[in-house]
């Protein structure tokens, strides 16, 4: 069987390693992605450019096309490779939208009634904004309604000083159309311990995976501005040291609720369906939903996969989806970034990687923004540039590994030393018991 996979990142890396013993491996990627290139067929090219990405397809024979990123998704990537028969792991645009229009995720909950949501507001004037933020009592959220990578998101109390601060940004948004609309949403801050959940969906039936918890702020101990994510981690059950069985549960069943609704108001969801909640003292809230993989959490479940990919895909695209079992150990994520991130001054340097030394060790590495010139040495973008995960019976033993791993990476570089760690695990367990209380 010929798969193709779309996107050029460490998420993508790592589902082309979770494919390759079992088809034949295709890529299609912006940037020469080191992981990707030795073990599958590629072309390089804009991924966003969905015409061309179809007729590679086409003319490779694929019979199946995973999806990575979110932007091709927004475009339509989908209905071109369907249109062109070829089946695909990743919605339709219409059904993307559950990623691509933050609007149209939060009035399905409305509409149908699911639970875990929000107060939230959308507007296209800023009028409104200011007479909202006037009468708003509590500390709120402002967010683009498109797509802006994870770093669009500012609160008060943390990005933003006040309400009157949250009103220059909400116009800001609005004015430069951040996230290809004139329009922002204002939520409700919540408070408590995010966590993630990321599931396949066949358009009726779920098959969850275990919970993984990211690191979003670019520094150590939770600081600095908000990043596409700077590492995570998963736990052995399937659960997260904070997180009880009940709230997992629950939390898996508002994205079964908000995949019926979906298939009613839009079309079947065809591929991963990620879940960004709030573990707040009234059980999980639904931050935001991904039409995709999570970039760095696909890397802490992907290898820890016992049914196989393949068939995985399969059952997405025939619709006859059922359980997906995963190896009971724990995996930590920690994202290698130039010094820096993301205001770097470190971008286009050579960086030198021991894949020996990282592997001998038990640890694996997974490409991100990296670029591997004609002479195969690798330089950095101004984006994160590795993701090395640590995978062991413990979260502890899984952060050693990682930890250590990171060591055989040279260059003007820098990572979060502090993921995964008992003490930072400690305070997540501690801040949710005070919570609960």
């Amino acid at each position: 069987m010929k798969v193709l996979v779309v996107g050029t990142g460490a998420r993508e890396n790592a589902i082309c390693e979770s494919l390759k013993d079992d088809c034949e491996l295709y890529s299609y990627m912006s940037n020469k992605n080191p992981g990707i290139a030795k073990i599958a067929k590629f072309k390089q090219g804009d991924e966003g450019d969905i015409q061309s990405v179809a007729k590679y397809a086409v003319d490779n024979k694929i019979d199946i096309a995973v999806i990575g990123p979110e932007a091709p998704l927004g475009k339509g990537i989908v209905d071109e490779l369907e249109k062109n028969g070829i089946k695909c792991v990743g919605p339709n645009i219409e059904a993307a939208k559950i990623e691509t229009d933050k609007s149209f995720m939060r009035n399905l909950f409305e509409k149908y009634d699911i639970e875990g949501s929000l107060i939230y507001k959308v507007f296209d004037n800023f009028k409104d904004i200011e007479n909202f933020l006037d009468n708003f009592d509590r500390d709120a959220v402002i967010k683009p309604v498109g797509l802006t990578g994870g770093k669009g998101v500012k609160i008060v109390g943390e990005h933003l000083k006040d309400n009157q601060e949250a009103k220059k940004y909400a116009k800001e948004v609005m004015d430069n159309k951040m996230g290809g609309f004139p329009q922002v949403i204002i939520e409700e801050r919540l408070i408590g311990e995010e966590f993630t959940i990321q599931a396949f969906s066949d358009g009726k039936n779920l098959a969850p995976m275990p919970a993984a918890q990211d690191h979003p702020y670019a520094f150590e101990g939770g600081k600095g501005p908000i990043t596409g994510g700077m590492g995570s981690y998963s736990n052995k059950d399937g659960l997260l040291p904070f997180l009880k069985e009940e709230d997992y549960d629950e939390a898996v069943k508002i994205m079964e609720k908000t995949v019926h609704a979906v298939a009613k108001e839009a079309s079947p969801y065809k591929g991963i369906l990620y879940g960004q909640f709030m573990l707040t003292s009234n059980g999980p809230r639904l931050i935001e939903y991904n039409a995709r993989f999570g970039d760095p959490e696909a890397m802490n479940v992907l290898p820890l996969m016992k049914t196989p990919m393949i068939e995985v895909c399969k059952s997405i695209v025939d619709g006859n989806l059922q359980n997906v079992e995963f190896e009971p150990l724990s995996s930590v994520c920690k994202y290698i970034v130039p010094d820096g991130y993301p205001e770097t001054k470190y971008a286009n340097e050579e960086i030198v990687i021991d894949e020996e030394k990282i592997e001998s060790i038990g640890a694996k590495v997974f490409y991100a923004a990296v670029n591997q010139k004609e002479d195969g040495k690798i330089y950095t973008s101004s984006s994160r540039a590795l993701g090395i995960v640590g995978i062991a019976d413990s979260i502890d033993k899984s952060e050693s590994i990682a930890e250590k791993a990171c060591e055989y990476v040279k260059g003007n570089l820098y990572h979060r030393k502090d993921i995964g760690t008992e003490e930072l695990i400690q305070q997540r367990i501690d801040h949710m018991k005070e919570i609960r209380k």
